[in-house]
């Protein structure tokens, strides 16, 4: 009988704590690293996590520990699901106790600030780990719906097929159905810029400005994602997909999506400092829509409604006036 996989997902998030319930799910040894001691206490004594998932059950086959080395012992996969900014850091601290055979499966939609790196190029960096041995899981993958055991599809990108395939096979469960795909930077980039087109259609459903702008906005903004990841070599078919039209028709039109929330907050009128104040959990696009600009304006591809986010988000545009320099842009073909 062959050993069960086994996993260790780094980050008690909603969406880290959902993604060890999947992976339990499929039948591996989940290993659940919190940062803070008494997380992981409550985690192993109630099978909850009540201060990210509260009300929902664990599997029994799914323990949690603040020991990194502990979480990182002989782990087929290791999973990192931290807030993408942090990655560089933390990922310093734990590259030493990584297995050596460990397949490292980046759940971060984020761009790293600076280095405009997408996150598995950060792993490839700080970890010194080839290509091959790094892994993307993406989609449109709400944790609440997820953790309710909601139906659900999702993409597990690596450049090497035969790795996909086994994380495909490590988290694949009667609700969770994941795809394989080769191409990991247009995954990535889908996942990364979907939460700053999620900004932008909460701050117009904020503003009151109705399903059309919603439905402009995700399509324009499915379209500067795309001229963007053709720019740094993604395959154009990637951003139809589930990395790219799921997750960003999820997020944009869910209540759960915190980047669609944060948005709408902004689009009442709030301040950035009091939508922080009232966010608990981070939302990536607030810092990614600066590092995706800055990723963009690298490689000569032009992305108004990112332009857009962060004059809104970090210049203090009123949203109203970037609305309305937004909508008088020079006319173009759609295929611009």
């Amino acid at each position: 009988m062959s050993k069960p996989v086994r996993a260790a997902v780094m980050g008690t998030g909603s969406w880290g704590t959902a993604f060890a319930m999947v992976l339990a799910d499929a039948g591996c040894e989940v290993t659940l690293w919190a940062r803070r001691p008494e997380v992981a206490e409550v985690v192993n004594s109630t099978r909850t996590n009540p201060d990210y998932l509260p009300g929902v059950e664990l599997p029994e086959n799914l323990r949690a520990t603040s020991d990194a080395a502990e979480a990182l012992r002989d782990a087929d996969f290791t999973v990192l699901t931290i807030p993408s900014q942090t990655l560089r850091a933390n990922l310093a601290e734990w590259a030493p106790l990584l297995a050596p055979h460990t397949v490292v499966v980046s759940l971060m939609k984020g761009v790293e600030l600076g280095s405009a790196m997408r996150m598995s190029e950060v792993v490839e960096d700080v970890a010194k780990i080839p290509a091959e041995r790094v892994a993307v899981v993406t989609g449109p993958n709400l944790a609440r719906e997820v953790a309710a055991r909601m139906p659900a599809a999702a993409v597990v990108a690596c450049t090497d097929e035969s790795v996909a395939r086994r994380l495909q096979a490590a988290c694949h469960t009667p609700y969770f159905r994941p795809y394989t795909n080769t191409d990991v930077i247009g995954c990535e980039l889908g996942g990364a810029v979907k939460n700053v087109i999620g900004l932008a259609v909460g701050i117009a459903d904020g503003m009151g400005l109705g399903d059309n702008a919603k439905g402009s906005l995700i399509t324009r903004g499915l379209a500067e994602t795309t001229r963007l990841g053709m720019a740094i070599g993604a395959d154009p078919l990637t951003f139809s997909g589930l990395a790219g039209l799921g997750d960003l028709v999820a997020t944009c039109s869910s209540p759960l999506s915190r980047n669609h929330t944060f948005g709408t907050n902004l689009g009442k009128g709030m301040t950035l400092q009091e939508t922080i104040a009232v966010t608990s959990q981070t939302a990536e696009g607030v810092k990614s829509c600066e590092s995706v600009l800055d990723l963009a304006r690298r490689h000569g591809v032009e992305m108004p409604i990112t332009e857009t986010v962060v004059d809104i988000v970090h210049e203090g545009k009123p949203p109203v006036v970037a609305l309305k320099e937004l909508m008088s842009r020079s006319a173009k073909p759609e295929r611009h």
